[in-house]
């Protein structure tokens, strides 16, 4: 028995791994955060294994039902739509439940979106912090007035919807000359990865509808 954390490409099917490959076809059963977005991957690979939908909206529900089933001796993958489950992705639940029923834990290496973005943003990155998705209401100024003076790199992730709204937000708390980076569709075809002021990055795509998943990159205070 045992729980497999295997990532998933956040974008060209190519960046996943031999090991990854083999695991997903070996074990009795894969959870997938979106079973329509994993057939994609799972096609494209030949791999046969069934899949259950495991996502923040039912995790809660079906947790006990997978401790059982792993308890009862099945190995059971977890994968998210993209990069590393757990990762501002459902993955921490079932972890922790299962090293409470002493079922083994292993997880692979692999693609996880924000650390080709920090290498990319050229600033530096010796420490960082990871903030995932800043939080829509609550909390989100106290957070803002905490980074501002942060200085290590601060990374986190932003939908195409809100990107603009964001950096806009970011001019009104981080000093005038602060440099950001901005990584849209890493690994995917029409990647863009867009560097300078604040201000500059904003006006970009104000300019450039954006489109796709964000990570965004600010320089540490100095």
């Amino acid at each position: 028995m045992k729980l497999y954390v295997v990532p998933t490409p956040i974008g060209n099917l190519k960046d996943i791994t031999f090991r990854a490959i083999e695991t997903l076809k070996k074990v009795d059963l894969i959870l997938a955060e979106d079973t329509r977005t994993s057939k994609v991957l799972l096609n494209h690979y030949e791999i046969t294994t069934p899949l259950w939908s495991y996502h923040q909206h039912n995790e809660h529900r079906v947790l006990e039902k997978l401790v059982q089933e792993m308890v009862s001796g099945k190995s059971i993958a977890l994968i998210s739509d993209a990069g590393t489950p757990g990762i501002s992705d459902p993955g921490f639940l079932l972890v922790r439940e299962c090293i409470k029923n002493h079922i083994a834990v292993e997880c692979l290496p692999g693609a996880t979106a924000f650390v080709p973005a920090l290498v990319d943003s050229g600033f530096p990155i010796n420490r960082f912090v990871f903030e995932g998705f800043l939080p829509l209401k609550k909390g989100r100024q106290t957070l803002l007035n905490k980074l501002k003076t942060e200085e290590r790199a601060i990374v986190f992730y932003e939908s195409p919807h809100r990107i603009c709204k964001t950096l806009l937000e970011l001019q009104n708390y981080f000093e005038e000359g602060r440099k950001i980076c901005v990584c849209r569709e890493l690994s995917k075809k029409f990647e863009e990865i867009v560097r300078g002021e604040i201000k500059e990055v904003a006006l970009h795509f104000e300019k450039n509808a954006p489109k796709g998943e964000f990570v965004v990159i600010i320089q540490g205070l100095e």
